[in-house]
């Protein structure tokens, strides 16, 4: 809790922060009329000292430098100016094995929620006083008033399904005029968004979540904040922002041109184009080469990791940062935490693009990271193609067989994020055209295939967005999370056969990859696609699965000759979906356009 005197409006982040962590260094910044011209001492703390004070060329800021030895102890730091101001600053005790905590693995199934679109748990929420909008559930682009109460309320519905993390899109504060609900124009990075709740409910949101089984991945934004946010009209330095924080459409707007990057040949100013240009004039783009913002963004991660207890971040737009920042960041992360997981969004289906980001490659520039996961955009691709496409040498299954042979460019592959859709594009089932045996093998291929499994929220209840590629109406409500709806997902009220049908299977294969070893630790052997067949087994000590995916019109009987080095001296397997004993000594019978999955014992 802070306590202020004179000063009672001066800001202070990170709020609080811990004894015992890895790193022992803080940076506290101060903001406040004139806080620069303030002369500030700590009174005397055991294992705490204030090292320095960094002042800029704005007199509104101070940077208190503060050192934690390890004697040091939970309690209360008092700082005081010479002119009389003080404030007091809590220091917390970590939770136990804080720094061993352990992060999401190939063995989760992340559920990927926005919490505007997902349940209103709380209407009293919907609109805030002061904020500058307002509920309008009627508009695409409107707040439509789901919250973190929402999210708590489905807990046992997410357990039930199979659901092990939650990736909720931005629930920070977003005080925008307009179009705030999906999260990532931040306005405060460290205040829960008040129409979605506050701190304590989202801290609250992880406590049940892990009840239930669940754990919570926080989506961070490095890139870019919302054009609302204080700093727009009072930078912290005068490089805080890129492009002095103006922008230009056409000057100063990003390239989107991500290979820059890695391109040897690549000029400065194309690599400066990409990395510093804004996405929109309501997005400014950061300037993470000022080593004071590079810092706050570290701390930042770090606290909401402590704070929330959380297992695992996403980063957003990840390479449109300062790469050398982002090699900073993510070793302090990690550094802090060895057994988290991160993963960045990096969008490109090259493989070779994607690959440079993740921690243990060793790239030609010797550029060194230490991301954990890349999102596997190629293979999102390739899977739409392949069951869009008639088969032939080069369409159809083959797209995803090519797409994981390039795994050899990963340094781990099984710590890939795999995806069908997301809430940037269409919905699987509508880009499937509405199929539900196509939406299902999909689905059954993302599910039982190498990495770490990411579903959209109301994939299971074939929610669809043909007729608008809007992202408004791709990020539709959820059935049964507001008043007045037809449906109701969470009770199965008013679901159609078909929706049934896939909220059934996402349910078995969700429940199944919870407990299988050979889907957490399983070495994946894939075989050339033939005859509209791709076919594929997750060998592990303990069990072997044989996944078989046929795009045919018609039941194959199929033979098991080509699976031998896989099969071994077993003789019988169980069929996942209808729990029978299956005969694989010669052929299995697959039922047309289907997914089969065998349990070998």
């Amino acid at each position: 809790m802070l306590s202020f005197q004179l000063h009672a409006k001066m800001r202070v982040e990170p709020q609080n922060w811990w004894v015992g962590m890895q790193n022992n260094t803080l940076q506290i910044m101060l903001h406040d009329q004139g806080i620069a011209k303030q002369q500030w001492q700590l009174a005397s703390y055991s294992g705490v000292s204030l090292k320095s004070v960094t002042k800029t060329d704005n007199p509104n800021y101070a940077f208190l430098n503060i050192e934690i030895n390890p004697i040091a102890k939970p309690g209360v730091l008092v700082f005081s100016s010479k002119s009389g101001e003080h404030f007091e600053y809590q220091l917390h005790a970590r939770k136990v094995n804080s720094s061993k905590r352990n992060g999401f693995d190939s063995s989760d199934t992340i559920y990927l929620i926005n919490p505007d679109r997902f349940a209103n748990g709380d209407s009293s929420n919907d609109t805030v006083k002061g904020m500058l909008e307002a509920a309008n559930p009627i508009e695409r682009g409107g707040r439509h008033g789901g919250d973190i109460q929402g999210v708590i309320n489905a807990l046992p519905y997410l357990q039930k399904l199979g659901v092990t993390q939650l990736w909720l899109t931005p629930p920070l504060e977003n005080d925008m005029p307009s179009y705030s609900y999906h999260g990532y124009a931040i306005t405060d990075f460290y205040t829960i968004d008040p129409r979605m709740g506050s701190n304590e409910l989202y801290r609250e949101l992880s406590v049940k979540a892990k009840q239930h089984g669940i754990g919570i991945v926080m989506d961070l934004v490095l890139n870019h904040f919302g054009s609302e946010h204080e700093w727009m009209t009072d930078k912290p330095t005068s490089d805080w922002i890129n492009f002095n924080g103006e922008f230009a459409k056409g000057k100063h707007a990003t390239s989107h041109a991500r290979q820059t990057i890695q391109d040897p040949h690549a000029s400065e100013f194309d690599k400066r184009q990409f990395s510093d240009g804004w996405f929109v004039a309501t997005m400014p783009d950061l300037n993470q080469r000022q080593p004071l913002l590079a810092n706050y963004l570290i701390q930042n991660a770090i606290w909401w990791i402590e704070y929330a207890d959380l297992s695992g971040i996403r980063v957003d737009t990840y390479s449109y940062s300062d790469k050398a920042f982002l090699a900073d960041w993510t070793k302090a992360i990690m550094t802090e935490y060895p057994a988290f997981n991160i993963v960045g969004e990096e969008w490109t289906t090259n493989p070779a693009i994607a690959s440079y980001w993740q921690a243990g490659k060793v790239n030609n520039d010797g550029y060194t990271s230490s991301l954990p996961s890349v999102m596997d955009f190629s293979l999102q691709e390739s899977l739409i193609q392949a069951l869009n496409e008639e088969e032939s040498w080069n369409t159809g299954w083959v797209k995803v067989y090519q797409s994981i042979a390039n795994d050899f460019l990963y340094p781990n592959p099984d710590n890939l994020l795999v995806f069908a859709d997301n809430h940037d594009m269409s919905r699987v089932y509508t880009q499937l055209k509405q199929d539900l045996a196509k939406t299902k093998m999909a689905m059954t291929m993302l599910l039982t295939t190498r990495g770490i499994a990411q579903m959209y929220y109301g994939t299971e209840v074939l929610l669809d967005n043909t007729g608008s590629n809007d992202h408004g109406d791709i990020r539709i409500d959820f059935p049964g999370g507001f008043k007045g709806q037809p449906s109701n997902a969470f009770t199965g009220q008013g679901l159609s056969d078909e929706q049934h049908d896939m909220q059934q299977t996402i349910t078995t294969l969700l429940n199944f990859r919870k407990q299988s070893p050979a889907i957490a630790q399983g070495k994946l052997v894939h075989f050339s696609p033939e005859a509209g067949i791709y076919s594929y087994a997750r060998i592990s000590e303990q069990q072997t699965l044989l996944v078989f995916l046929n795009k045919n019109t018609a039941a194959k009987n199929w033979s098991l000759a080509y699976l031998q080095e896989v099969i071994g001296q077993h003789k019988q397997a169980v069929s996942l979906f209808t729990e029978q004993q299956i005969n694989i000594t010669d052929t299995v019978t697959l039922a047309p356009m289907s997914a089969t999955v065998l349990i070998i014992e």
